[in-house]
């Protein structure tokens, strides 16, 4: 049974739940859903949330709730919530309260008060983003085709870099200064570590390296409100997401020419290299797995999450390599068959862990994001190798488009193949 409540009570429950889940990550479309779930189980009418990418204008109006404090008989408010980082424990927490309050679990009093608790639960501790951030370039860099020398070598620049993160970038430097400094200083500790001698193939321990800058959350939620027709939200994701990609190009081109400065020319790269120690599929498999749970834990999910996203991840990015390697399928191919794989286990996982399929899709295709593509045009655009620089960029944008198919395609499966009751996905 839940308490009357007014119309400004309800409304300001239902806005507060909607900041949280934009300010950490959440899909437009899960904003609206949740926001108008809360305040029509309370008797506001519903479908008066206005949803953008940095912003939420609620109205509503009484049906069957009181008049607030029997002046009013609407309520309006405008919220500006700037992009930031992500807490996806706390996306999922929302999400199941609201489930809760449709099932009529819990007061308007207690809904604040959990939304409260939500909102002031502790991050997750330096160390431990850190050691995701080292775990993640370690694993990704095996992905990539990195050597074990060359995955330790990640390792420590990983650390080292989310520790720079963690202490002075994401504190006192713009999205954009802040974007470049990283980059621009996991490629040079890259550099560093292979002139000393600790890892044997440069390319590879910077393409693990610069995967945890990756802007993998705004461009997954940029597809997913694209999909949901929510183009403009879709479109600045992208665009936050491209602005991304633009400051890792940067930074790691300033590296390279900063080197070639010092050392008298740019350090001469072959090409793509693929190391025997972990090129198997076992290998593979534990790395893509490792490198997606890390991420799982640096955007902030429930520890209940990181097995369930490394599988997940591990099983999109075996796939691609059997179609690749047995199959002769293009990458293209590839990606698109593997995301799509993805995107629909992701679903399926979001029944049994009362979670949105959000939180494994945005860790889960990690393994397929051309972040090597991403290094070796920059790297060949920085050397003046432009048509190989061209054909670079042009795979990385193909794959990327890949990745925007298969996700469209499996959320445009109908919810019943997975669940006749669920809406969690």
């Amino acid at each position: 049974m839940t308490q009357p409540a007014d119309l400004a009570e309800v409304m300001e429950v239902a806005t507060e739940a909607g900041h949280i889940l934009l300010e950490n990550g959440a899909e437009i479309s899960r904003v609206e859903d949740i926001m108008s779930r809360i305040s029509s189980h309370y008797g506001v009418d519903s479908g008066n949330f206005f949803v953008l990418s940095n912003g939420i204008f609620s109205t509503g109006h009484t049906s069957k709730v009181s008049k607030a404090g029997g002046q009013a008989s609407t309520y309006a408010n405008v919220e500006f919530i700037p992009i930031r980082g992500i807490e996806l424990s706390r996306v999922v927490a929302v999400n199941r309260l609201s489930y809760d309050i449709a099932a009529c679990k819990v007061s308007i009093s207690q809904a604040r008060e959990r939304l409260r608790h939500i909102r002031q639960a502790a991050p997750k501790p330096a160390w431990e983003q850190t050691l995701g951030s080292g775990l993640g370039a370690a694993g990704f860099c095996a992905v990539f085709g990195g050597g074990w020398p060359d995955c330790a070598a990640a390792l420590v620049v990983g650390l080292l870099l989310y520790a720079f993160v963690l202490g002075l970038s994401g504190r006192y430097l713009s999205k954009i200064v802040g974007g470049v400094a990283n980059a621009l200083l996991a490629t040079l500790l890259c550099i560093l570590s292979w002139r000393v001698g600790f890892g044997c193939s440069l390319a590879n321990i910077i393409i693990g390296a610069i995967m945890p800058l990756i802007p993998g959350v705004p461009f997954v939620n940029g597809v997913r409100d694209l999909a949901n027709s929510d183009y403009l939200a879709g479109f600045t994701r992208l665009t936050d997401a491209m602005l991304g990609f633009f400051c890792i190009a940067v930074g790691v081109s300033l590296a390279f020419v900063l080197d070639g400065a010092l050392h008298g020319g740019m350090v001469n790269l072959q090409g793509v290299t693929v190391s025997h120690q972990t090129a198997s599929l076992f290998w593979q498999a534990l790395a893509a797995g490792i490198g997606t749970a890390a991420f799982a834990l640096l955007f902030g999910a429930d520890r209940e999450h990181y097995l369930p996203t490394g599988v997940i991840g591990a099983m999109g990015w075996v796939l691609y390599l059997i179609l690749v390697r047995y199959a002769s399928a293009t990458p293209v191919i590839a990606t698109l068959a593997s995301s799509t794989l993805v995107c629909i286990v992701s679903r399926m996982a979001a029944i049994p862990f009362r979670s949105p399929a959000q939180v494994f899709l945005l860790c889960g295709i990690f393994p397929l994001v051309p972040g090597a593509g991403i290094f070796w045009f920059t790297y060949y655009l920085t050397d003046a190798q432009f048509n190989l620089a061209s054909d670079s960029g042009w795979l990385a944008i193909k794959v990327a488009i890949a990745i925007v198919l298969g996700i469209i395609l499996a959320m445009d499966l109908p919810q019943k193949l997975f669940s006749h009751h669920s809406k969690t996905h």
